[in-house]
């Protein structure tokens, strides 16, 4: 599905602003974390990295302060179309760069516009030698040096992760597939918050998971993920981004942050599986029951080692936890999709047919749904309200990604059609005499027509 750039653009700028959202934040600590955040670059959805200054990220606050997200939406640029001038001098800018690494971007404008004449913007020489893998940081050696942290709270930060599991046998494929665990854990006080073994691994099972979690355990403040297809997509982005929460994922190649997970994820196979495997699995609801009293009754209530409490102890000390009003949890797990409005007010999605209002025909609008319900469907244009999408085609009424959407199994009739048939023929069969053929004559006629009699 093509994303909503807009969209796009409001979701980043909310991960740039989230660790500063935070309501418990003094005025002094927030002004700290926003002057951290103008020192860093951040990734913008179009592929570049870009810095933002302080007014811009307190702009970012207030806006998503007063609007949610749709705050956060770009207005539309009078310069459209623009293109970028003069790109032989990014060659020089290059070499200059490569001369001298600590020369910033604004000196090599200067330099650039006293040899030629020719005023380049500093954002443009930047953005060009970080594609070229020329910016300082790069260029500049860099040290790591690892620490161990530990959230200061419990429902500050949740580790979600995907455990692979046994096989176990899936009717709805008459075969055995291989179980994934969707695991989160609370970072503070090592509780499993919530897990779920489910038969495919898919953005969608990860907001089943993360949906009941927080309606159990309420809102986290980070929700720390790797980069893998269930939780580095838009739908997980704009779910976090609606809620308040600040989506971070680990970077590649650096599982040190991942150390709470890992031995959550090996206490888990050497306590359950092997067991679970030992006394057979005859169900996907069979294991999850059982992982359900596990967590419940043995690994939320052991003395941790490290802590020297139990889980659930630690976790329910900070007393009661943040949640979310229930209409902003239904508008955080839609999901949502751009498509362009046909001559005939209609637009497509997933091989259904909706009809729209017909002022929006030939534009582009974005539709938001619950995936497990394809018969409504919101309309958007520009991020405002635009009506409700008719079903004029209707041909699934879920989404292919919810498991709901299988057919379930066809129950055997126990009818042998071919049987039937023959039965039939044979008693029909029956009812007639048998013909003897050995009495048969055969007749012939001669030229004259006389009947001429043949002993067969």
């Amino acid at each position: 599905m093509e994303p909503d750039p807009s969209e796009q653009i409001a979701i980043h700028r909310f991960s740039v602003i989230a660790e500063a959202t935070n309501d418990r934040l003094t005025k002094a600590e927030r002004g700290a974390i926003v002057r951290a955040i103008a020192s860093r670059t951040h990734q913008h959805p179009d592929g570049t990295e870009r810095r933002y200054s302080r007014s811009s990220i307190d702009r970012f606050i207030r806006a998503w302060r007063k609007d949610g997200l749709s705050g956060l939406r770009p207005d539309p640029r009078s310069d459209a179309g623009a293109v970028r001038a003069h790109p032989e001098l990014f060659d020089e800018a290059c070499a200059l760069r490569l001369e001298l690494p600590t020369r910033s971007a604004a000196q090599i404008a200067s330099i650039l516009y006293h040899r030629h004449g020719i005023r380049v913007a500093e954002r443009t020489i930047r953005e060009q030698l970080r594609r070229a893998g020329l910016h300082r940081e790069a260029l500049a050696a860099e040290h790591k040096a690892f620490g161990r942290y530990e959230a200061e709270r419990s429902n500050d930060r949740w580790i979600t992760d995907v455990l692979v599991g046994p096989f176990v046998p899936f009717p709805k494929v008459d075969a055995s597939v291989r179980a994934k665990l969707f695991l989160i854990v609370d970072d503070h006080s090592r509780l499993i918050v919530d897990g779920r073994f489910f038969a495919h691994e898919n953005a969608r099972a990860c907001q089943d998971l993360l949906r009941h979690a927080i309606c159990h355990r309420g809102l986290p403040g980070v929700l720390y993920a790797d980069n893998g297809a269930p939780f580095a997509n838009s739908w997980l982005a704009r779910t976090c981004a609606v809620l308040g929460i600040r989506l971070v994922h680990s970077k590649p190649y650096s599982p040190e942050g991942r150390g709470k997970q890992e031995r959550a994820n090996r206490y888990i196979r050497e306590a359950f599986l092997e067991e679970a495997m030992h006394q057979g699995i005859s169900s996907l609801e069979e294991l999850n029951d059982a992982f359900s009293a596990w967590a419940t009754q043995v690994a939320n209530r052991r003395i941790h080692a490290e802590t020297r409490q139990s889980p659930i102890e630690r976790f329910e000390a900070d007393g009661p936890h943040r949640g979310a009003p229930e209409e902003k949890l239904h508008e955080a797990f839609l999901w949502s999709a751009t498509r362009k409005v046909t001559k005939t007010a209609t637009v497509p999605l997933e091989g259904n047919s909706y009809a729209v209002d017909p002022a929006l025909v030939s534009r582009r609008v974005e539709l938001r749904y619950d995936p497990a319900d394809l018969t409504r469907i919101d309309v958007f244009y520009d991020g405002r309200p635009a009506g409700v999408a008719t079903p004029f085609v209707t041909r699934r009424h879920t989404h292919r990604a919810v498991p709901q959407a299988e057919r379930p199994p066809a129950l055997a009739t126990g009818i042998d059609y071919l049987a039937l048939v023959q039965k039939a023929h044979e008693e029909e069969a029956g009812t007639e005499a048998p013909i003897d053929f050995s009495q048969l004559q055969m007749f012939e006629r001669d030229v004259t027509g006389e009947a001429l009699e043949v002993q067969a």
